[in-house]
């Protein structure tokens, strides 16, 4: 594969197109970018990312039109992740194609969604949103003559597929992908750049919908300690910009201490290449252990202060509540999905295909069909 545009300067561990173990099935290509900005164009064209406008990361779409969605979540992803890869000399298109696609097979209402038809489908083999991402780009985007789904490089389906979570999850899905040995580099990443994504922009949403005050936030040591810092700085900033500077601030000390002990683990492991890193087999990216725990202190903040604000759990019960009915009743009447996934039955079986049709759906169709649905006087 010609990987003429990709920098010149990558490390020895870093993946490349040009020694990409490729595509299931071959193509002829109309022009000569390289496999990994490829796979990220695909993402970014094709329909579940556009969907992810209108999913829920913390705050239901229609709350309000400042409020992060899982779209604006995953862009943020990729800079933070290719802020990381260009630090460490590694390809920042994969890493970027892996942040753009890592929530792809997310439901509407967030994880709430994900809970509730992990539930639903416990008998058929459950339900995880980095697996159905995997069958999103695998096998549910229909674009290409000949072949479903977006038909992406070996590099960036492994990196979805272990994406924080089990590598046994799915062992016959997992048996292509090295199964028991680590993800790239540029896979790693993405778990962290994730975390420092979503931490940092649910206590911006946070503060924005009064669920969370700077007050409060005192009591979390790294926003207190960097707060500080800017509020030294800039002793007369305003409490608007002295919260975007500190998330800011926070943002990039985070990126650092990833870099940093990333490039310390890379050198005492003696890993020059990829295979160096295949063999030792070990998780390199991760922060220092400080640094881990004072994060994990600001994730436990949140989680009781915002993500179990009793606002937030009122649209979590609703949340449960459309979800359910919606999945018992197509499990009912399956002629009520449309003809295109009534077509899959047969090859993927009703549960799933019923899955599939809800974790595809935005927060807003969602809403909308359940009220055409169990509304009467709704036009259907």
């Amino acid at each position: 594969m010609n990987d003429s545009a990709e920098r010149s300067d990558l490390a020895g561990y870093a993946c490349t197109s040009a020694a990409s173990r490729g595509r299931k099935h071959p193509e002829d290509h109309r022009d000569s970018r390289p496999a990994f900005e490829r796979d990220r164009d695909r993402i970014i064209h094709c329909a579940a990312f556009r969907r992810l406008e209108y999913k829920t990361q913390v705050f239901v779409n229609h709350e309000g039109d400042y409020y992060r969605t899982r779209l604006t979540h995953s862009l943020e992803v990729a800079q933070i992740g290719r802020a990381i890869a260009r630090k460490l000399r590694l390809n920042e298109e994969l890493t970027e194609a892996l942040a753009l696609s890592h929530d792809l097979g997310h439901t509407p209402f967030g994880h709430t969604g994900e809970d509730v038809l992990n539930r639903l489908m416990q008998e058929c083999g459950g339900f995880e949103h980095n697996m159905q991402s995997f069958r999103v780009v695998d096998e549910l985007e229909e674009r290409y003559p000949g072949f479903n789904g977006l038909n992406l490089t070996w590099e960036v389906r492994e990196g979805i597929i272990k994406h924080s979570s089990p590598y046994d999850a799915n062992s016959e899905v997992m048996a292509e992908f090295l199964p028991g040995t680590v993800a790239s580099v540029e896979g790693q990443i993405i778990n962290y750049a994730d975390e420092i994504a979503y931490n940092n922009h649910d206590i911006d949403d946070g503060l924005k919908s009064g669920y969370i005050t700077l007050e409060i936030l005192e009591q979390v040591d790294l926003w207190r300690e960097v707060c500080a810092g800017v509020r030294s700085k800039y002793p007369a900033i305003d409490d608007k910009r002295l919260v975007y500077q500190t998330i800011s601030a926070l943002i990039g000390l985070l990126i650092n201490n990833i870099c940093t002990t990333t490039s310390n683990n890379i050198e005492r492991l003696g890993i020059a290449s990829l295979d160096d890193l295949r063999r030792v087999n070990c998780t390199v990216v991760h922060f220092t252990d400080d640094i881990t725990e004072r994060n994990l202190a600001l994730k436990r903040f949140l989680f009781q202060n915002l993500y179990r604000h009793y606002k937030v759990d009122k649209m979590r019960v609703k949340s449960e509540i459309f979800i359910t009915r919606l999945f018992e009743t197509y499990i009912r009447c399956p002629n009520l999905l449309p003809p295109k996934y009534q077509s899959r039955f047969e090859r993927s079986g009703l549960q799933r295909v019923v899955c599939d049709y809800i974790a595809g759906m935005t927060d807003r169709f969602a809403l909308d069909e359940y009220k055409r649905l169990f509304e009467p006087y709704e036009r259907v």
